[in-house]
């Protein structure tokens, strides 16, 4: 089994690789049930966008503190970053844009972003 997951937006114009993380998330919280993502938290050491950058459009709301980037051709959420209020420079992918053989027996944690801000396993 790899140690590094490949995904990419449905046009193909937006790549990433990350490091294969120790679990996957799901979060509850308004925007993540929109974007029906499964996150994979990394440092951005262990991570990146291969193709694309220049390709994404982005947004945020709310604190500022993750931009969300999206192709702009099919419009898959592929990634998130720090956004204008980030102290900290975080870096997450969207495993949904990855071959699903490539995520079989990843840990998936179910987070509750939309009341607790916990982990509800």
């Amino acid at each position: 089994m790899s140690d590094m997951i490949q995904g990419r937006c449905h046009c193909g114009k937006v790549t990433f690789e990350v490091s294969r993380p120790e679990f996957a998330v799901r979060c509850n919280c308004s925007i993540c049930r929109k974007y029906a993502a499964t996150w994979a938290h990394c440092p951005p050491n262990e991570g990146r966008i291969l193709t694309g950058q220049d390709h994404v459009t982005s947004y945020s709301w709310g604190d500022h503190l993750i931009d969300f980037h999206a192709c702009k051709t099919c419009g898959c959420v592929t990634h998130w970053g720090p956004g204008s209020a980030a102290d900290q420079d975080r870096f997450a992918v969207n495993l949904n844009m990855a071959d699903p053989a490539a995520l079989h027996g990843l840990r998936i944690r179910r987070f509750d972003g939309a009341e607790s801000w916990e982990f509800l396993d």
